[in-house]
């Protein structure tokens, strides 16, 4: 699972094989570690969330969770659909952007840098 933070946005790409996990188990969990020290880590989950209507973001120290909806997830994974998008407000901080998309096959990598990725629906087109 990729997590891309920028500005007030949050982004998670899941490969096909991830996608699979997450359906069987309805929870993916990475964890970076940003130093040596103890609770220098970060652990960031996608979970699927029986109770809830809409694409959510909590997060607590060393923690992100992005709970997403069972309908939503259910649809997402046995479709086509692309991502689950979601602007949440953060009160006086704004909103922020939050999108849980498939992770598509680079057009510019090798066959070894798109391993388990879903196939580019873009690939044929010439750049």
């Amino acid at each position: 699972m990729k997590l891309r933070i920028q500005a007030n946005s949050l982004r998670l790409r899941v490969s096909p094989s991830e996608l699979a996990r997450f359906v069987e188990t309805g929870m993916l969990e990475e964890t970076i570690y940003l130093g040596p020290g103890i609770g220098s880590e970060l652990t960031y989950s996608l979970i699927r969330d029986g109770h809830r209507k809409r694409l959510d973001v909590r997060a607590s120290p060393g923690y992100l969770h992005v709970l997403v909806p069972a309908a939503l997830a259910r649809t997402w994974s046995e479709t086509e659909q692309v991502g689950i998008e979601a602007e949440i407000s953060l009160g006086v901080r704004g909103n922020l952007s939050l999108l849980v998309e498939k992770d598509f096959a680079c057009i510019d990598r090798s066959d070894a840098e798109n391993a388990d990725t879903f196939p580019n629906p873009r690939l044929s087109l010439v750049c």
